[in-house]
């Protein structure tokens, strides 16, 4: 059975970088939404529905599924054994998904601000918060391609 499971190992690897390129995209192209809705859209409109319904479809139907699979396929091959713990890289590539786990969860809650018609962040506080996906992208492939630490 282990040999079944290590031979699975190349598919599974595979797997997640397509989950991680589909995440990182909607996890890019979110906030660039609230943007947009925040500095562009009147509250209650057609527009605003519109954007409602675009940002529910990105968290839902890509986002979270690809952040699903991103973790599943990730924990499989940490299941594997194939990480040596005893360096410092897959602690600081941990601490990173955590982090943008985080930031994930954080995208719904202010998705669902605009739902509930009382988002108070500003374009600018959305265009700053963007940043955040994109360091933390830095650090894990630094640390899991060039592993320094």
């Amino acid at each position: 059975m282990s040999e079944f499971l290590f031979s699975l190992y190349p598919w599974v690897k595979a797997l997640h970088i397509m989950a991680v390129i589909s995440w990182m995209a909607g996890i890019f192209y979110l906030p660039r939404l609230f943007v947009h809705h925040t500095e562009k859209v009147k509250a209650g409109g057609d527009t605003d529905a519109l954007f409602q319904m675009m940002e529910m479809k990105l968290l839902r139907v890509i986002m979270n599924p690809a952040m699903i699979v991103t973790w599943a396929a990730g924990l499989y091959m940490v299941a594997l054994g194939i990480i040596d713990w005893s360096e410092l890289w897959p602690w600081i590539k941990a601490i990173c998904v955590l982090a943008m786990t985080w930031f994930h969860h954080w995208l719904g809650k202010r998705r669902k601000d605009f739902v509930a018609g009382n988002s108070q962040l500003t374009g600018r506080q959305f265009r700053m918060m963007n940043e955040v996906p994109t360091v933390l992208m830095v650090i894990i492939v630094i640390s899991v391609v060039v592993r320094p630490f």
